[in-house]
């Protein structure tokens, strides 16, 4: 029988989420029967490449969804709040990559090889949980179901990339202009640059995007502070993974910090569990666990690293080892591509268990929730 093909739109199809989306559903093989490219009016008119051919870029707007299936949004929690609604109007599936509706108790937050059967109560938006969170809960998961888990604490060594590509641009122009000034007799460590204005090689010129130098540096902030000193980004990986697992009584504790890498987050992660887990059983357990790779023989090197992780789909999970500090106590280091499985694949996998028949499909358009 001939497989049915779909309409699919890329909300932020420039930015650095967008572009791997379209990577994505190529190397999947997604059914695309058409693709409408979408950003703003400042990217409209560029040309994209997609699956042999190349497509214009067009302008967002309410219209822009007419006749299109699945839309994945990748271009802002304000965009999202203001055309993912009307997208659903008009009878797309909405994958939404923004933290716009990911705590809206009417929208499933799904990570697929983690709670697909969330997806059963969807009505047209459906949102991709926080890069941080999705790498921590793939291996997680599958150990909360064997062993309970009773308490996770999780520092994060997030990418640049996480914060988009003006901030890779910063990281790669402060690198090189710190290069630029050490001579064979400089004396490490660079200092702070003397200026925070970051000039191009066209000219131009820009404020940084991250709060502080990250060249040779690292910043225990990712995005802005509340007023219980913890960052939204913290407190995301908090919510977002009780809300994931069914466990809203779930202590978390997440340190969320940016890093000098350009793609992959990493994890030191502590978990507490109900019952006693070996180390040997949770090894057993992540080598059958889908989207996990266990990579732990750390005495010959073997451990998860950003640089092996970046452009793989699977997490990387090692240093897996006994927490002396607890009773029921594992250590994991994770690491993962962000712009893959935290953002784009997440999204596309998503599209292909709604479209693929395993839950129940799209009514259309019938929108019931007015809190959108």
């Amino acid at each position: 029988m001939k497989q049915k093909r779909y309409n699919v739109a890329v909300v932020g199809a420039t930015g650095a989420v967008g572009t791997e989306m379209l990577r994505v559903l190529a190397e999947h093989r997604f059914p695309v029967k058409g693709i409408r490219l979408l950003a703003s009016a400042r990217s409209a008119g560029k040309r994209i490449p997609f699956n042999g051919s190349t497509h214009t870029v067009e302008a967002l707007s309410g219209r822009s969804f007419t006749g299109i299936d699945v839309a994945l949004f990748s271009a802002g929690a304000g965009r999202s709040l203001e055309f993912a609604p009307e997208a659903v109007r008009r009878g797309a599936l909405v994958v939404d990559n923004s933290s716009a509706f990911r705590m809206h108790e009417e929208v499933p937050l799904v990570v697929p090889e983690v709670n697909p059967h969330a997806l059963r109560r969807h009505e047209g938006i459906i949102a991709n949980p926080n890069c941080s969170t999705i790498l921590l809960l793939l291996p997680l998961a599958p150990l909360h179901r064997a062993a309970g888990i009773k308490r996770i604490v999780v520092s994060t060594y997030q990418s640049v990339s996480g914060a988009g590509a003006k901030a890779m641009y910063q990281l790669w122009k402060e690198t090189k202009d710190a290069m630029g000034r050490l001579g064979p007799l400089a004396r490490w460590p660079v200092g702070p640059f003397p200026s925070n204005r970051l000039t191009g090689s066209t000219g131009k010129t820009g404020q940084p995007v991250l709060p502080a130098q990250i060249a040779f540096n690292v910043i225990p902030q990712v995005d802005a502070f509340l007023e219980n000193r913890s960052t939204k980004e913290e407190m995301k990986m908090i919510h977002e993974t009780r809300k994931i697992l069914e466990a809203p009584d779930l202590p978390v504790s997440a340190t969320c910090v940016r890093v000098p890498v350009f793609v992959a987050h990493s994890e030191a992660v502590w978990v507490e569990t109900e019952r006693p887990l070996s180390v040997a059983d949770a090894r057993r357990i992540l080598r059958t666990s889908p989207g996990v790779r266990v990579v732990d023989k750390p005495a010959a090197g073997g451990y998860p690293l950003p640089l092996d992780a970046a452009g793989q789909d699977d997490v990387l999970v090692g240093r897996i080892r006994k927490d002396e500090s607890v009773r029921n106590g594992l250590v994991l280091w994770v690491s993962g591509d962000n712009l893959r499985k935290g953002a784009a694949t997440n999204a596309v996998q998503i599209a292909e268990l709604l479209f693929g028949g395993e839950v129940a499909k799209w009514r259309g358009g019938k929108v019931r929730k007015a809190s959108w």
